[in-house]
């Protein structure tokens, strides 16, 4: 886990304003549905930092930052990837292309998806649905 999270102002310098601007309203989507803890760690070999939604010990998804790239993790365990299947026809081609090539697992399976704009923002917190019910009422997200 790193000590300090990085400030706004290098995360802008990584992502670049236009990802950073896409980083913040996929955190703010999150953060309205979510009451979880949020943990920054280094992010490994591929890049250079990872933000986890995580609650009871359980990750709901990851994201991470690396220069002008922003990636989005959900794992599916075995229950999820069914419930994924009876709302596949309800979201995107390009979610289920995505989901359809990420590779398998015995822990399950590991879809990071890679948003370059909120277009698909309404998909992804179907997705988190999957993994665990929204637990923050409408209006009362803390300042």
């Amino acid at each position: 886990m790193l000590e300090n999270a990085p400030s706004q102002s290098k995360m802008k310098e990584l992502l670049g304003q236009s990802l950073y601007q896409i980083w913040q309203k996929l955190c703010l989507a999150i953060d309205e549905k979510y009451d979880m803890e949020r943990l920054w760690n280094t992010g490994g070999k591929n890049w250079t930092y990872e933000y986890k939604y995580r609650r009871g010990g359980k990750t709901l998804c990851c994201l991470y930052a690396r220069e002008n790239r922003i990636g989005f993790m959900i794992i599916f365990g075995q229950d999820e990837r069914a419930e994924f299947e009876k709302i596949r026809d309800t979201l995107s081609e390009d979610i289920g292309r995505q989901y359809d090539g990420a590779k398998t697992y015995r822990d399950g399976k590991w879809v990071m998806f890679e948003p370059a704009d909120t277009s698909v923002f309404d998909d992804y917190i179907k997705l988190l649905a999957i993994k665990r019910k929204p637990n923050r009422k409408p209006g009362l997200m803390e300042q």
